[in-house]
């Protein structure tokens, strides 16, 4: 039996795991599904206070109090490049793989504001002009939908309803790690680019310093940013190899 803790990225809850914990589930395993401070279920408590220091406690307080160990930890996009090494370098010795879905760990120092400058000030216009300054908006999930064939229409509704605006401290915060995770296993699930970018970006993209060593993994699921929604079924396979 292993201890799945399943993180989602930006305006995601622990809802958006739903499918693939039921097929976690159905094999014998335990599944927590999180919703950080300020998301989903937990909006209420959101604020400009919310940074990534917070949800980075969420993540350790569950390991704590759950007494979780042999744990195979997920983190989708954001929580990926975050949180999945800051608690993995806190925490080491409750940790059994780390998995990054369509995601990689950031180096120490950086955040995410930097991993695409372009994207980043977009962002910081749209959350000052619809953000009263402190959150960053769900995208126009119809409109990046439209691209992806066979997506259930279900799914947009599902993210139209309950997404919510992310605590853009998160996004300006620097993750702060020792080395200490990077003596765990990990898998890279890449779905918007391939095991060959990954690898080849490595050496000349710094949000990408640490895809390329031996300590990797990859599969490759070709489909939406959003594999959980798109495509639960076969994230929930790879997750069970892990």
């Amino acid at each position: 039996m292993t201890n799945y803790v399943l993180i989602p990225g930006y305006w995601l809850g622990g809802w958006a795991w739903r499918p693939v914990a039921r097929i976690l589930r159905s094999a014998g395993h335990e599944v927590y599904p999180v919703s950080l401070t300020g998301m989903a279920e937990r909006v209420h408590l959101s604020g400009p206070e919310v940074g990534l220091e917070t949800q980075v406690t969420d993540v350790l307080n569950l390991l704590r109090y759950e007494d979780l160990t042999d744990v195979v930890l997920v983190g989708h996009s954001y929580a990926g490049a975050t949180l999945v090494s800051s608690v993995a370098d806190r925490m080491p010795e409750r940790i059994a793989e780390l998995v990054f879905v369509d995601s990689g760990p950031l180096p120490d120092g950086m955040a995410m504001s930097g991993f695409d400058p372009d994207e980043h000030a977009a962002n910081a216009a749209l959350v000052e002009s619809a953000g009263d300054g402190w959150r960053l908006p769900p995208p126009p999930w119809a409109e990046m939908a439209a691209a992806v064939p066979d997506l259930d229409p279900g799914v947009v509704d599902l993210l139209t309803d309950r997404s919510v605006p992310q605590p853009w401290a998160t996004v300006l915060d620097p993750v702060s790690l020792t080395g200490a995770w990077e003596s765990l296993p990990r898998l890279g699930v890449l779905c918007e680019f391939t095991e060959e970018r990954a690898r080849a970006m490595a050496p000349v993209f710094p949000p990408f310093r640490h895809m390329a060593d031996e300590q990797w993994r990859y599969v490759e699921l070709p489909t939406w940013h959003w594999p959980m929604l798109s495509e639960p079924a076969a994230l929930a396979e790879i997750l069970l190899k892990a």
